[in-house]
C-alpha cells in the first residue's frame, strides 16, 4: 500500500510539472515546487501551533486546488501557477514522508512521526 500511495503522489507531482510546462512558466516556478512553500516553516519560530497552522496552510492540497480554480475563474496566471506549485510541493513532501503537522511539533504528522522523535520512540 505504501508503494501505491507514493506512486499516486508521484503522478500528482508530475501533473504539476506538466501543468507548469504547458503554461510556459519560467524556470523559477519549477524551483518553487521544490522549496517555495517550505518558507511556511518559519511559523515554528513563533510556536508549534502557529508553525503547524502555517505549514498546513501551505501544504494542503485542497487549498492548492482552490487557489488554482480561483486562477481559472479570474483568468489569473499568478494564481494558477501558485496553485500548481502548492499542489506539486505537497505531493513531493508526501513522497518524502512529510505530512500535515499536528500542534505537538514539526515531527508529528498525519503520516506518522518523522525525524529524531521517531528514533526516540523506537528506542523506548
Amino acid at each position: 500500500m505504501k508503494w501505491l500511495l507514493k506512486t499516486e503522489e508521484l503522478v500528482m507531482l508530475l501533473l504539476s510539472v506538466f501543468l507548469l510546462w504547458n503554461s510556459d512558466a519560467a524556470w523559477y516556478w519549477y524551483v518553487l515546487i521544490l522549496f517555495g512553500p517550505d518558507i511556511s516553516m518559519l511559523g515554528y519560530l513563533v510556536n508549534n501551533k502557529v508553525g503547524a497552522a502555517l505549514y498546513n496552510l501551505f501544504h494542503h492540497k485542497g487549498i492548492a486546488i482552490l487557489i488554482f480554480l480561483a486562477g481559472m475563474y479570474l483568468s489569473n496566471d499568478l494564481l494558477l501557477r501558485a496553485g500548481v506549485v502548492l499542489f506539486g510541493h505537497a505531493a513531493l513532501d508526501r513522497i518524502a514522508g512529510y505530512g500535515l503537522k499536528y500542534n505537538k511539533g514539526f515531527s508529528f504528522t498525519h503520516l506518522g512521526v518523522i525525524g529524531k522523535h521517531k528514533r526516540n520512540d523506537a528506542a523506548e
